[in-house]
């Protein structure tokens, strides 16, 4: 038999966890046909040896969903051996969108995603209205991977409520009317639904994302919507305070997976260096609801960000810089920058610190004041200290004196290798938090599985070759019931990665490209070691190039 692809003498990792073996992978009509000893020929033939085989990674949370309308490759998340994407998560996104509801809906990815606005308005492409529609638009374009989707609620918030979306939750007439666009969403193939409480998800005009004033009435009426069909997999960011499940937050998840009966995943836990046992705390708290369903996330990268302070996300959290969103004018935030009202407000919050209080993890970076350039590479608390200043005043003040044109990095936590390896090895954690497509301005995260593989598995040993590969591809896979992918078998779609795992890896830091719609800038981060990433048969990234082929497909639950 003559197949179309054969990977010859390689060692391949199947994704179940099983032990690695050497063999070969034949590919035909976009699916895996044959592994074993192969002697037949091929249209092409690959030769891997001394690289691993493994069935594409499988990304769990990303925010492709404006990126898709430009950006095909859905880079960087192909350069890294990712062949699906799970996108709409955190309750935010672009459909079902009314026209006159687009700039709404653009405005909310503003704050929550970091895209200026002058991107997104040039460009998505606005060729649907409905949510089945958005899929169908996706298909069209012929993306290079896979595009798996959750229905946010924001959007069908907007769509039934309309702004008033922003301020309260539905009547039980708007429940079912919502209640119903989503279960279309669901009969089109969507994986199920996403939705947020955390307090700097944010949208337009500095006004909370809609989901978030949704009740446990909407919720549970949605959650129920998968119960009625049976499948679909539930995704909340639920952690208002870093890390951390509260009570609240136990019995919201409760409820979500109790009335879906469907696997519910959070966000999410973080190994905090200010509150050391946070990951465990929330691992042991949680324990009873992992048992039946709920799986947490983590991203195995330490959560470091480049912000501007024209789109200070990082403090979003905080309730005193709600206001910084509302006016987005150099000159409106000037003016709460300087407000000593906003500054106490904003210590007294310091005291009970949502996500980080130690002003030591903030580093100015880049400014474009001559007389500031000294102060560059230190912390704020060190040019606090020379300046004979507190910290808030410092960040402020250096704000104001470089006409808000100053960038900081936050280097936050993910930091301690023994409890991060812990944490990363728990049998109900699911790797991924990279945030693909949003964030944009400050940080890409999307290279996480490269990391995993170059850092845990090799040069730190923290995992075994064949669990870090399950990690990345059955296990994301089982969790939004993902068929045919995330194994290699016979009789599975061909989404295949190859990599040397001698050289696998990513950079420590992230690159700046400008290849957004008009030239805006992005974070990105390159990939080492990925021989090809093999979506549907074809190759997308072979060599450290992209490649022509548009094999991708619009999955369907």
């Amino acid at each position: 038999m003559a197949y179309d692809l054969v990977i010859k003498n390689g060692t391949v990792v199947d994704g179940s966890g099983a032990p690695a073996q050497r063999a070969d992978v034949a590919v035909a009509d976009g699916k895996i046909v044959e592994i074993g000893k192969i002697t037949d020929g091929a249209e092409e033939i690959v030769d891997a040896s001394d690289c691993v085989v493994s069935p594409g990674f499988i990304d769990p949370h990303t925010h492709y969903d404006a990126q898709i309308c430009w950006d095909g490759a859905v880079t960087p998340s192909s350069w890294h051996g990712v062949t699906s994407v799970v996108m709409g998560n955190c309750g935010v996104g672009i459909a079902p969108c009314l026209p006159e509801s687009r700039e709404i809906a653009m405005r909310d990815l503003v704050n929550v995603e970091g895209i200026p606005f002058d991107v997104l308005n040039t460009g998505i492409t606005w060729d649907w209205e409905t949510f089945p529609e958005f899929m169908d638009a996706a298909q069209a374009r012929n993306p290079a991977v896979n595009l798996a989707f959750l229905a946010p609620l924001t959007p069908f918030r907007h769509y039934v409520m309309g702004e008033e979306s922003m301020d309260r939750a539905a009547t039980p007439e708007e429940i079912k009317k919502i209640a119903g666009l989503i279960g279309e969403a669901i009969d089109a193939g969507a994986f199920g639904f996403s939705t947020t409480i955390l307090n700097q998800h944010v949208g337009y005009e500095g006004r909370p994302l809609a989901c978030r004033n949704a009740d446990d009435a909407e919720l549970t009426a949605y959650a129920r919507v998968l119960k009625a069909r049976g499948k679909g997999t539930i995704e909340i960011a639920a952690t208002k305070k870093l890390g951390v499940i509260d009570d609240d937050q136990y019995a919201l998840l409760d409820m979500l997976l109790t009335e879906s009966c469907r696997p519910v995943t959070f966000l999410g836990l973080v190994d905090r260096d200010d509150i050391p046992n946070a990951a465990q705390d929330t691992l042991e708290k949680t324990a009873p609801l992992l048992e039946r369903g709920v799986r947490p996330q983590i991203l195995p990268l330490p959560l470091t960000r480049e912000f501007s302070m024209r789109n200070p996300f990082s403090f979003a959290a905080f309730p005193s810089w709600n206001q910084i969103f509302v006016d987005q004018s150099k000159e409106g935030q000037r003016a709460v920058y300087a407000d000593s009202q906003f500054r106490n407000a904003f210590r007294e919050e310091l005291k009970d610190p949502v996500n980080f209080s130690d002003f030591n993890r903030i580093i100015l970076h880049e400014v474009k004041n001559p007389e500031l350039k000294k102060f560059e590479g230190h912390t704020v608390t060190e040019i606090a200290r020379e300046q004979g200043k507190d910290d808030v005043d410092t960040l402020l003040d250096i704000t104001l004196e470089d006409d808000v044109d100053n960038e900081f990095i936050f280097t936050s936590f993910n930091t301690k290798v023994d409890s991060m390896s812990r944490i990363l090895n728990h049998p109900h954690v699911v790797i991924g938090l990279g945030d693909g497509g949003a964030h944009v301005d400050m940080l890409c995260d999307s290279g996480y599985p490269t990391h995993l593989l170059g850092t845990w598995v090799r040069d730190r040993q923290a995992m075994s070759l064949e669990r870090a590969v399950q990690k990345l591809t059955s296990e994301p896979a089982e969790l939004f019931c993902i068929e045919g992918r995330g194994q290699l078998k016979t009789g599975n779609h061909a989404d295949i990665t190859i990599f040397d795992p001698e050289s696998v890896g990513s950079p420590e830091r992230n690159d700046r490209s400008y290849d957004l719609p008009g030239g805006a800038k992005r974070m990105v981060r390159p990939s080492h070691g990925i021989e090809h990433t093999i979506v549907n048969g074809e190759s997308v990234f072979k060599d450290g190039k992209l490649m022509e082929a548009s094999s991708g497909r619009v999955l369907r639950s």
